[in-house]
């Protein structure tokens, strides 16, 4: 699998992120930070995000998108947009149930503006074992069988030295 990068892209309020290759845990501060931006923005309307080329992506970058339905509900009563054309990618999206909280697409009907590499933003372990605290306990508030599935990850991350 390839490296993971994302792309970014702003256009009228719109928001775009493409995931390029394997998308995990390391990636997940920038993408944090992107997306708490984007949506505190004024102008701020909605957000795509094409996973066409997207061949891996962990759950800790799935609960951060988690957290971004989560908000924009509550803040501007909209679903986001998840393109997928990778069987295997669609049926992790399903199992996690982000059909109840994402509009998903199985094909890109638009052109994607100009996109740049999203920045690297760094964090320290502690930051990190945070950011994928929160992002597990988002995917567990999705429905039942992820509250399962995470349970002893997120019990055993709350049970850690800080």
């Amino acid at each position: 699998m390839g490296e993971g990068r994302i792309l970014v892209a702003e256009q009228d309020g719109g928001h775009v992120l493409k995931f390029l290759g394997d998308v995990r845990l390391t990636l997940c501060p920038s993408l944090d930070q992107y997306l708490n931006q984007a949506t505190e923005k004024k102008h701020f309307k909605n957000v795509l995000i094409d996973l066409t080329d997207t061949q891996g992506i962990d759950s800790t970058s799935l609960g951060i998108l988690a957290k971004l339905a989560v908000k924009m509900r509550k803040q501007v009563a909209q679903v986001p947009t998840l393109v997928s054309t990778n069987n295997n990618i669609t049926r992790i999206l399903l199992s996690m149930g982000f059909d109840k909280v994402f509009t998903l697409m199985n094909k890109l009907d638009q052109t994607l503006p100009p996109c740049e590499q999203l920045m690297h933003y760094g964090c320290s372990e502690q930051e990190m074992q945070e950011k994928v605290l929160e992002a597990h306990k988002i995917l567990m508030g999705l429905n039942d069988k992820n509250q399962e599935a995470f349970k002893n990850l997120v019990s055993a991350l709350e049970n850690q030295p800080s």
